[in-house]
């Protein structure tokens, strides 16, 4: 039997989505070991005055195996 727990992270990037899941997920890695996925729960964006993207912000849930 084994047993997984969730917790969530926040993370950005000035490049992508992608780039901030990516930043995240190995963040969570220095620390969690038997991370099995993630699912992004939240995104949002941070513009300048002219409407330009500047930062992407994700808040992930990540699934982990509890040793």
């Amino acid at each position: 039997m084994s047993i997984a727990k969730v917790i969530e992270v926040s993370a950005s990037s000035k490049t992508s989505i992608e780039d901030a899941v990516r930043s995240g997920l190995k963040k969570v890695a220095e620390t969690v070991q038997g991370i099995q996925g993630a699912w992004i729960n939240e995104t949002k964006v941070e513009t300048d005055g002219e409407g330009n993207v500047v930062e992407w912000r994700v808040n992930l849930k990540v699934t982990f195996i509890v040793q």
